[in-house]
C-alpha cells in the first residue's frame, strides 16, 4: 500500500524544466531534436493540429531517450502545457517562396488572437518565446493578446540572423565564428541592419583586423562586407527557395535563447523585445542586445552606434509601427 503511495506522488510530480512546443511543423520539430541533444528539458509537451504525425515524431523521438540526457515527450493538449516554464510557439502559416515575412503578418495575427488567451489560460506564469514570422509583428500580438508583462514575452529576433553573420565574417576572415561578435539589429527581415561600428573579432574591432589581414592586398572591404551583409538578409529567401523552408538554424538559436532563460544566465542576446521609450522608437518589438534570465527581459542595452546605424534601425522601427498599424494592433 505504502508502495503504491509513493507510485502516486511520483506520477503526480511534474518534470522541470518543462518546455511546451505549440505548432509542431519543421522549425518545431528541429527545435525539440535540439533540445533533447543539448539536454536542456527535462520535459517537453508538443501541441499540434496534425495529432497523427505528431504522434509518430513523439515515437521516433522518444526512442532516442536512450542517447540523450533523461527527458520525457508527450503528445498533448492546451491542458497539458500547465507549469511550464517555457511556451515556445512556431504555429502559423510558413514564408512561401517570394514572399516576405510581413507579407504573412494578417493571418499570423488572426491565429495568435485564437492561441494565445488558450496559451495564457493553461500556462500564464510561463515566459512565451515566439518564433513565427513576421516575429516583431507576432511578439506585439502575443503581448496585447495575453496581457502578460512585456518582459516575459520574447520574440526569437535577429538571434539566427547574427548567428549567420558571425559565420560568413568567419568566413572570409578565416576565424573561427565563435570568436566573432557582431549583430544584426531592428527588424527581423528586409530592415535588418548590420551594426558594424561594433563588429569585433577576438577583442579587437574589425576594422583594426581587416589592416592586418594576409588578404588585405587583394580585397575591397566595402566591397565584400556589403556582400556578406546582404547574403545574411538574403539567407532565407535562398534557402526557401532550395529546400522549401528554413529550420536547423533557427532550432539552434532557439535551444541557445531556452538556455539562457532556463538557466537565469543573464547572456546578451539580440532578442525581439518590447520598447516603449528607446530613443523615440516608441511602441513597438524590435531586435536589441538584451539580457535574458528566467524573468524573460531584465535589460535591453543602448549602444552608442554611428549616424547611419542610428538612421536605419529608426527606419527599421517605422516599418515595422507601419505594419502594426496595418494589422489594427497599433
Amino acid at each position: 500500500m505504502f508502495l503504491n503511495f509513493e507510485l502516486n506522488i511520483l506520477n503526480m510530480m511534474e518534470l522541470f524544466p518543462k518546455i511546451s512546443v505549440i505548432g509542431c511543423g519543421n522549425v518545431g520539430m528541429r527545435y525539440v531534436y535540439a533540445l533533447m541533444i543539448k539536454g536542456t528539458a527535462r520535459k517537453i509537451v508538443l501541441v499540434d493540429l496534425d495529432k497523427k504525425k505528431l504522434g509518430g515524431d513523439v515515437l521516433d523521438l522518444s526512442h532516442g531517450t536512450p542517447f540523450t540526457s533523461p527527458v520525457e515527450i508527450i503528445a498533448g493538449d492546451y491542458s497539458d502545457i500547465r507549469d511550464s516554464n517555457l511556451v515556445v510557439i512556431t504555429a502559423g502559416k510558413k514564408q512561401k517562396a517570394g514572399q516576405t515575412r510581413l507579407d504573412v503578418a494578417k493571418d499570423n495575427v488572426n491565429l495568435y488572437e485564437i492561441i494565445i488567451p488558450e496559451i495564457r489560460k493553461h500556462a500564464p506564469s510561463a515566459i512565451y518565446l515566439i518564433v513565427s514570422n513576421p516575429v516583431d509583428i507576432l511578439s506585439y500580438a502575443a503581448y496585447k493578446f495575453s496581457k502578460k508583462k512585456p518582459t516575459e514575452v520574447i520574440g526569437s529576433g535577429t538571434v539566427l540572423d547574427s548567428a549567420r553573420f558571425r559565420f560568413l565574417l568567419g568566413k572570409h576572415c578565416n576565424v573561427d565564428p565563435r570568436n566573432v561578435h557582431a549583430y544584426i539589429l531592428g527588424e527581423h527581415g528586409d530592415t535588418e541592419v548590420p551594426i558594424w561600428s561594433k563588429a569585433m573579432l577576438g577583442g579587437g574591432a574589425l576594422r583594426e583586423y581587416c589592416p592586418t589581414c594576409e588578404n588585405k592586398d587583394k580585397c575591397n572591404r566595402e566591397e565584400e562586407l556589403n556582400k556578406i551583409f546582404q547574403e545574411v538578409r538574403d539567407s532565407a529567401y535562398r534557402i526557401i527557395d532550395r529546400k522549401g523552408e528554413t529550420s536547423y538554424g533557427i532550432g539552434l538559436s532557439l535551444v541557445r535563447i531556452s538556455q539562457a532563460i532556463l538557466n537565469n544566465e543573464n547572456s546578451i542576446l539580440p532578442v525581439s523585445c518590447y520598447i516603449d521609450d528607446y530613443i523615440d522608437f516608441g511602441d513597438l518589438y524590435l531586435s536589441l542586445p538584451a539580457v535574458i534570465n528566467n524573468e524573460g527581459v531584465r535589460d535591453i542595452l543602448k549602444l552608442d552606434l554611428n549616424q547611419e546605424e542610428q538612421e536605419k534601425l529608426k527606419f527599421s522601427a517605422q516599418t515595422l509601427k507601419d505594419v502594426l498599424k496595418e494589422v489594427g494592433l497599433n
